[in-house]
């Protein structure tokens, strides 16, 4: 028998498949907790962009196999390197993309996620999780800041919730992850999947066009004068109004059938 190379590069750690209008992403490292790996921060980034990029996909979906959703930074990577070498460095650019991508991204949460794995739930536009799924923010109680992961956290979380969770790094669970904004619906685990399928079936029927300019006006920073953000907001709706898609979901409606861009199931 032959010996395996010790000197191979370990398998795919991040999977996709796009079926029926919907990109899967996969994170498969159970072996390490799915932590964030050199490997793995790779891979993820170049799966979410080839989704991106497929014009036959329409939602994302961020699953994993395993126990844990995400455990964060692979610490044994870490240690011992620079500020300058830190993997934590990669992490912003896998955050803003799932944050910024101009198609829904839906969290499927079916375990444990800590640090950065929370920040990746925090950076979807939707997050479901099991009931008994934990979180926590960890960071502190390992001599670190939650600082990158908190430009998707605090977006997401009330206020106090964010102080007490941060500064005491205890694991909090799922109900109280829906409670405070961090994730939109605790489920049992046999319903995980219906929920995601639920989400996922809703955010197929709107246009794409729609749903980016939808996502980019929720992130858009809103003017302070009520008179200016009504102007802007105007201006965006009536183009929308007399854009095509537009025009094509009004006559849908009107001749009661499904839109052009609505793809089967």
């Amino acid at each position: 028998m032959t010996p395996p190379d010790a000197d191979a590069a370990p398998s795919e750690l991040v999977h996709l498949d796009v079926t029926a209008g919907v990109a899967t992403i996969t994170v498969d490292s159970p072996g390490n907790r799915n932590a964030l790996s050199a490997q793995l921060r790779r891979e993820l980034l170049d799966r979410l962009e080839r989704a991106i990029a497929d014009e036959t996909a329409r939602v994302i979906v961020l699953s994993h196999t395993g126990s844990v959703f995400c455990s964060g930074m692979d610490l044994k990577e870490t240690r011992g390197a620079g500020a300058n070498q830190q993997g934590i460095n990669e992490v912003p650019a896998i955050l803003e993309t799932v944050w910024s991508s101009p198609k829904p991204v839906v969290a499927r949460v079916g375990g444990a996620a800590r640090a950065g794995g929370v920040g990746l739930v925090a950076a979807a536009d939707i997050a479901v999780a099991v009931d008994r799924a934990t979180f926590a923010f960890t960071e502190v109680r390992l001599g670190l800041v939650p600082a990158v992961i908190s430009v998707t956290v605090l977006p997401r979380l009330l206020p106090r919730a964010a102080h007490e969770l941060f500064l005491t790094a205890e694991v909090f669970d799922a109900p109280r992850a829906a409670a405070i904004g961090l994730i939109n619906a605790s489920v049992p685990a046999d319903e995980l999947d219906a929920a995601v399928d639920r989400y996922v079936a809703a955010l197929k029927l709107g246009a794409p066009a729609a749903l980016s300019g939808t996502k980019e006006m929720l992130r858009a920073e809103r003017p302070s004068s009520m008179r200016e953000d009504f102007a802007q907001m105007q201006e965006l709706s009536a183009s929308y109004f007399a854009g095509p898609d537009g025009q094509e979901g009004m006559r849908a409606f009107a001749e009661k059938r499904s839109p052009s861009w609505v793809v089967p199931d």
